[in-house]
């Protein structure tokens, strides 16, 4: 009896010690059904970062192709950075400035310079003619630059 009962102590320390707790399991589906629907998301970088300037951006997405802008495809577009600006509504066109830059080229990197301060950088998915997907097709983070 007193056997059975250290093998019963031994297997629930085991499992309680190597279950997921429940907030990483819900955040591991999130991020899987974010992706599963499609989106665009920065592959390296995330909410929250401190960075040095000049910074390194990759840009991924799933649910759709990236090529240069040109002609309208369905499922096609190329990423545009918009930096302290939130994603731009479906239909519009996104604006080029020093604060919305276009990877009209196809590009899924670059190097960013900003000077030290506080930055949203939003991700934002476009058509070939800078039109853009909306929200569904952007991602927002904030991010210290030192």
């Amino acid at each position: 009896m007193k056997n059975t009962f250290i093998f019963l102590l031994a297997i629930s320390f085991i499992v309680a010690c190597t279950s997921p707790n429940k907030s990483e399991t819900e955040s591991e589906e999130d991020s899987t059904e974010a992706v599963a629907d499609g989106g665009v998301f920065f592959t390296n970088i995330k909410n929250g970062d401190t960075l040095t300037s000049p910074f390194l951006i990759e840009m991924g997405i799933e649910g759709m192709q990236v090529e240069p802008k040109g002609e309208v495809h369905e499922g096609f577009g190329h990423h545009h950075l918009l930096i302290n600006n939130g994603f731009t509504p479906e239909g519009i066109v996104i604006i080029a400035d020093s604060m919305n830059i276009h990877y009209g080229g196809g590009e899924t990197s670059d190097s960013v310079s900003l000077n030290p301060g506080d930055y949203m950088l939003t991700l934002q998915f476009g058509e070939g003619n800078h039109v853009s997907y909306g929200e569904k097709w952007s991602q927002t983070i904030n991010v210290t630059v030192e």
